[in-house]
């Protein structure tokens, strides 16, 4: 097959981006497929006569990824780099080439690449893709909204509310919490923007800091506990991942830096009844969601009481080598080239035949 996956684009999780592009790219093209690693920010500057030759060039687009960093990338200087005056967020024949691929594989992580906005222009142009419908990846993007279904189907979430940039200064006895809380961006994901606040000092700052990036964020009682990644593939829970952090919580750095994190898959702390139950809670997040294909769900599990919650859905999970899902793909029996070719088939069962 002709594949194009799309990766980096115009977010703060572009580097995780193009390394689960790389990963995916190199593993397809081991596979014999003419596959190219395509940054939809910065596209592709060639002749439009000979686009047709991009699937065969022999490096696969692969130079344009590198190590992901510890900190977040700035975006200013990214946006200074690219070629052209292009105004919107896809660079230059990003959409000829998807046009062209027999499907796009989605590797794009966070904005643009899971709020379902590209996912719907895709529909509209009739470019195939990968991973989940446009309606599922708005609805679980945002938190906010994604918290509200939580509730209305009785999925064991946090409390907690969503607080928007005009209301900052509310007090958070008047939102029905009480520190500690967690202070989370509403739409985002590799933990960017994440704030544990245990005094009202460290509260004031994380609102006014989130709020310079995000019109919308939420917040929830911290809950500590032990976190659980669990993935679903084509409506089904995978093997669960346990996340151990070396220092901290399950933050950007201790999740891509080496080292940073153990992660047990299968997981064993658990009995095998409420693994179950995990399972049962994130395919359950996962049609209320009204995803397809692919996603992975992240759990707590109280060390007080036992109890487990649904944290958030991440529609476009990572696929690095540091990944979560294809740890949990592989203690499934799926090798990582396998599973890339298994979504390829499953997206395209859910909305091509």
């Amino acid at each position: 097959m002709k594949i194009i996956v799309l990766a980096g684009g115009y977010s703060n999780e572009r580097d995780v981006s193009l390394n689960s592009g790389a990963g995916i790219c190199r593993a397809l093209r081991e596979r014999g497929h003419k596959a190219y690693l395509l940054d939809a920010f910065m596209g592709l500057p060639y002749d439009s006569d000979k686009l047709e030759e991009v699937f065969d060039l022999p490096d696969g687009g692969l130079s344009i990824a590198a190590d992901i960093q510890v900190t977040e990338p700035d975006l200013n200087a990214l946006w200074a780099l690219r070629p052209g005056s292009i105004a919107g967020y896809l660079g230059p024949n990003v959409l000829e080439l998807c046009s062209m691929a027999d499907i796009t594989f989605m590797a794009l992580h966070g904005s643009l690449g899971e709020n379902g906005k590209l996912q719907a222009t895709f529909d509209v142009l009739g470019i195939r893709y990968t991973g989940p419908n446009s309606l599922g990846c708005s609805l679980s993007m945002d938190k906010g909204v994604a918290k509200e279904i939580f509730k209305m189907q009785n999925i064991p979430t946090p409390d907690g509310t969503h607080l928007r940039k005009k209301d900052k200064d509310t007090a958070l006895s008047a939102l029905g919490l009480n520190l500690p809380v967690v202070v989370k961006p509403c739409s985002g994901g590799s933990s960017l923007g994440v704030y544990i606040v245990y005094t009202d000092e460290e509260y004031r700052s994380a609102i006014e800091t989130s709020f310079k990036k995000e019109s919308e964020v939420v917040i929830e009682p911290f809950i500590d506990g032990r976190e659980y990644a669990c993935s679903i593939f084509d409506g089904k829970a995978l093997p669960l991942v346990e996340i151990v952090p070396k220092d901290g919580f399950f933050d950007y750095a201790n999740k891509y830096q080496l080292g940073g994190a153990s992660e047990i898959c299968p997981a064993t702390s658990l009995s095998p009844e409420v693994t179950a139950q995990i399972q049962a809670a994130g395919e359950q997040a996962f049609a209320a969601l009204r995803l397809d294909v692919y996603s992975r769900a992240d759990f707590i599990v109280d060390n007080r009481t036992g109890k487990f919650y649904c944290l958030e859905v991440n529609s476009l999970p990572g696929m690095t080598s540091a990944s979560l899902l294809p740890k949990a793909a592989k203690a499934a029996g799926y090798e990582y080239g396998e599973f890339c070719e298994m979504i390829i088939k499953k997206s395209i069962e859910a909305r091509y035949e």
